[in-house]
């Protein structure tokens, strides 16, 4: 079929949008809104709320430097998806060597699973601040992990994410709250325009931190497999699995991914600017529980700000478990070349159900070894920041494949903005690795 520009799938076009107005506009989002969403995970807000005590403004300019950043590389994540008509894990493996994805696939697998185990304690955590420390946190990290199972199990993500998402709305309290904060206005546009730099072992994790958790590894393949998932059940007759994508539903692809983008950075940057105009500035550089987190929000709600913080903890954790879990056994059923997703029914396909479970129930063990919610949230991220680069390297390249890519093979903008992303990382990350900036992870 030519190229006219007519989607063969059901995504609403840009073109169309514009026609219908605000509701055709709200039709175009999709699977990217989804992961824009779930970026701010209970991991993005222990990371950024640490970050902005610990700094200040100091790296307020990261949410402007990710920004086209993760953009350019969800969309390169969405293009060659809708592309190849299949998920990311499939991609991979039919270009490059099995032992090199798998060996990525075992440090996404890593990733995700510690960062099921984070978001677990946090909602937990979340739940514990409601009642006033009454309820113990690991008293609650089993009834939710079952919570999340039961609603993978027999409901759809949809359902999940139509119940759950009211509750990220308190995230937009960091938005308000920074106004009630009277921030130095100056030194505010500095930062976001000016990169500050740091040699220091500190400052290093930092950015590692904030470039993990902005551009997480299970992203990649939640983006890639939501977009197959859609193109999936839109398509007339799913039997056939169609190759290529029109330019409309490119353009649609893209529109969808920069507003998740945008909001996803729209909250991390309030969330640092608060945390650095109510806890830096009043000395409290060192924030190790949820209710000292919580005190950002304080010029807002007041005595009620453990309140609105809980809210958001619980509700992007209860969005963010599921994906987490889902990209783990999106990757490696596609790696393994077995069939399943969220959508099917768990007694079609058992084994993406087990790989779900494993990983939960793996998430529910770590919570009971003792690490702390809010710390483990920002090691998450450094986890996220390690694990990264090197799928980043697979990715890129796999974008640049004529064979595979055709027509749609990555611009010099794309390769520009993904390249670039892929160097920040590694370079963050290796110079942990290595060693020139020694410190101990638990310490």
């Amino acid at each position: 079929m030519a190229d006219t520009g007519t989607p063969r799938a059901g995504r609403t076009t840009v073109e169309a949008a514009r026609q219908k107005g605000v509701i055709g506009w709200l039709q175009v989002l999709g699977p990217g809104l989804i992961t824009g969403a779930s970026d701010d995970d209970p991991s993005g807000i222990g990371t950024y709320s640490q970050v902005g005590s610990q700094f200040g403004y100091g790296l307020l300019w990261t949410a402007l430097f990710t920004f086209p950043l993760m953009s350019a590389v969800q969309e390169l994540c969405a293009r060659i998806a809708l592309q190849t008509g299949v998920g990311l894990g499939v991609s991979l493996r039919r270009k490059f060597p099995s032992w090199l994805v798998g060996i990525a696939i075992l440090g996404l697998l890593g990733a995700n699973t510690f960062n099921i185990g984070a978001d677990l304690g946090a909602v937990a955590a979340g739940g514990s601040l409601l009642s006033r420390g009454i309820v113990h946190p690991l008293w609650l990290v089993i009834p939710v992990a079952l919570l999340v199972l039961g609603l993978e199990i027999f409901a759809s993500y949809a359902v999940m994410f139509k119940i759950f998402k009211w509750l990220t709305l308190a995230l937009f309290a960091y938005v308000i709250t920074a106004f009630f904060a009277h921030p130095q206005l100056l030194d505010v546009l500095k930062a976001t325009f000016i990169p500050h730099l740091e040699f220091s072992r500190d400052f290093a994790m930092a950015l590692v931190a904030v470039l993990g958790t902005t551009i997480s590894p299970y992203l990649f393949f939640w983006q890639a497999s939501s977009e197959v998932e859609e193109m999936a059940a839109a398509d007339s007759n799913p039997l056939v699995r169609r190759r290529g994508v029109t330019a409309a539903e490119l353009r649609a692809a893209r529109v969808d991914i920069v507003v998740g983008m945008a909001f996803s950075n729209l909250v991390m940057y309030f969330i640092i600017l608060t945390s650095a105009a109510v806890l830096h500035a009043h000395g409290k550089t060192d924030v190790q529980t949820a209710n000292q987190a919580a005190a950002a929000l304080a010029p807002l709600a007041g005595p009620f700000a453990f309140i609105v913080f809980s809210i958001g903890m619980i509700g992007t954790g209860l969005l963010a478990i599921p994906i987490l879990a889902g990209s783990a056994g999106y990757a490696l059923k596609e790696f393994l070349g077995i069939r399943g997703d969220l959508a099917s029914k768990p007694r079609h396909r058992p084994t993406f159900y087990v790989i779900l479970a494993a990983a939960t129930i793996a998430g529910v063990v770590m919570n009971f070894m003792h690490l702390d919610p809010i710390h483990a949230l920002f090691v998450t991220a450094v986890v996220n920041g390690v694990v990264a680069p090197p799928l980043l390297v697979l990715i890129v390249w796999l974008g640049t494949d004529w064979r595979i890519m055709k027509h749609r093979v990555s611009g010099r903008l794309s390769l520009t903005l993904t390249g670039l992303a892929t160097c920040a990382m590694a370079v963050a990350a290796l110079t942990l690795l290595v060693g020139l900036i020694p410190f101990r992870l638990f310490s």
